[in-house]
């Protein structure tokens, strides 16, 4: 007798984008294992920071080359999973607000196009989809090109993202709620920053920070 489920299943295989091994879901079993050992349990004073920042795990190790692989490498399907945990963490720590809208950090107009997908925005659209919070995608616009983070100090990150941000389209109207900000990583603090100080202008108000991994150890 044919097994129709696992014919499927056959047909539906393709190779993880981090090991390449053979896998009917985004990513292989072992590599979850070892993503799951990435997660951060106590994730109070995250750098002793004024905002709230609720994180998923720490920035190194296969949970950096998750990121890396959803971003640079055309695999934005690692999106779903990484915000379903972000979601599931998200969960057990907090009540679900529902006076509490969530907002991706955005890209710039020419990097979307290069990209073809914003991986903070897919992120946050699992996050949604797991904890019944409601998206607000175009909340923050981009408006300045600005030049890729990794390379520049602390103060130059910041300098490089002042005034890149403008209110999106979702904020026509001010919101009766308060905002939840989702992206990948938190680093210095320079992107959220930025997105706040827009927000803040608006009057609205911002709650906290979500994010997948952060570089920023617990202390």
């Amino acid at each position: 007798m044919i097994n129709w489920k696992n014919l499927l299943n056959l047909f539906l295989q393709s190779n993880c984008p981090l090991c390449q091994r053979s896998t009917s879901q985004e990513l292989c079993p072992n590599c979850v294992r070892q993503l799951q050992k990435c997660h951060i349990y106590d994730m109070s004073n995250i750098g002793q920071n004024s905002l709230p920042i609720f994180a998923w795990g720490v920035y190194g190790g296969i949970l950096k080359r998750a990121i890396a692989a959803m971003k640079y490498e055309n695999q934005p399907q690692i999106a779903r999973c990484l915000g379903q945990w972000l979601g599931e963490a998200w969960l057990l720590h907090y009540e679900c607000d529902r006076q509490l809208v969530v907002v991706p950090i955005p890209l710039h107009a020419s990097k979307l196009k290069q990209r073809g997908y914003n991986q903070a925005a897919l992120i946050a659209e699992s996050f949604c989809a797991t904890t019944g919070l409601q998206l607000k995608q175009n909340g923050l616009k981009r408006v300045k090109e600005t030049e890729a983070q990794f390379s520049l100090s602390a103060s130059e990150r910041e300098k490089n993202l002042t005034s890149a941000f403008g209110l999106g389209k979702d904020f026509d109207h001010r919101p009766n709620a308060s905002v939840l900000i989702v992206d990948d990583i938190y680093t210095t603090g320079a992107t959220v920053k930025s997105a706040i100080q827009t927000l803040c202008k608006s009057g609205i108000a911002v709650s906290g920070l979500a994010v997948v991994a952060t570089a920023v150890k617990d202390n």
